[in-house]
């Protein structure tokens, strides 16, 4: 007798570039969502040249690649969730853009990679103009690490200092964004502050000890950790708190396979397995 097939799990699209390393970019959204239960689908919008240390170079995609890549899925697959990470051109932030509108009722992760961890550019001024106009406005949370949350919201119209956190978060929600997550890992203090927002202000704030070290691929981790609660039917805060729970262990258990950065287990508690039964 043949076997009935398994229940399919959420299915969540990520828009992401390659990282080689397996640390950051595509292939950490893949490992994150398979961890949690997901099947991912994902498009490649650009491919790096980058070891731990950093990004020496990117190719973006042609933007119809792009297009056709997701088209093709979503035609075949019932997608509950989409995460979009490195863009790579405006093309192609229009190409996402055209896409993810043809499913408003989908909920959409952006995490606005703006620049590697080391600090090298992936987002020039016009990208970050057509993401204001076009993606935001169709985001259900945008997950800026706070320099990414200051530029995004940066008026230039106005002679200012920086914006504190709380007026970049209302900033972005007047853009569009349903809700702002901002992380605090580049603030200072023993401890990182990760707040959520909604139009009527702060929601929730997680609080977490620093760790020692840096971190390779901690806010794609987060976005696409999000990404895939919300595919499995969490409200937005209860996503929000779960994910920030299981990147923190997955940081807990980070290894540094490399010369650079530390890169988070986001299959760790397979290894805890393994060591109890050993």
């Amino acid at each position: 007798m043949q076997a009935s097939p398994s229940e399919t799990p959420p299915i969540v699209l990520t828009f992401a570039g390659t990282d080689p390393t397996g640390g950051a970019g595509l292939q950490a959204d893949i490992l994150t969502l398979a961890s949690l239960g997901c099947h991912p689908l994902s498009v490649v919008t650009a491919v790096t040249v980058q070891d731990s240390l950093g990004v020496e170079d990117f190719l973006p995609m042609d933007p119809e690649w792009v297009a056709d890549q997701a088209r093709r899925v979503l035609e075949d697959m019932p997608v509950l969730a989409f995460k979009v990470g490195m863009i790579g051109s405006v093309e192609t932030a229009l190409a996402i853009a055209e896409v993810v509108s043809d499913y408003p009722d989908l909920p959409l992760v952006l995490d606005p990679v703006l620049t590697s961890g080391r600090g090298d550019d992936l987002a020039g001024e016009h990208l970050i103009d057509v993401l204001r106009d076009a993606l935001l406005p169709q985001v259900s949370i945008l997950t800026p690490n706070s320099m990414e949350a200051r530029r995004l919201a940066q008026d230039e119209t106005l002679d200012e200092d920086e914006p504190d956190l709380d007026e970049c978060a209302s900033r972005l929600i007047d853009m569009g964004c349903g809700y702002v997550l901002i992380t605090g890992a580049h603030e200072h203090g023993p401890q990182v502050a990760n707040t959520l927002y909604n139009d009527s202000g702060p929601v929730l704030t997680l609080r977490w000890d620093r760790l020692p070290g840096n971190y390779h691929g901690s806010g794609c981790t987060l976005a696409a950790a999000i990404a895939g609660l919300l595919a499995g039917g969490l409200s937005m805060a209860e996503a929000v708190r779960e994910a920030q729970e299981y990147t923190y262990q997955t940081l807990q258990a980070a290894f540094r396979p490399g010369m650079g950065q530390f890169i988070p287990d986001r299959f760790y508690w397979t290894r805890g397995e393994e060591q109890d039964e050993a």
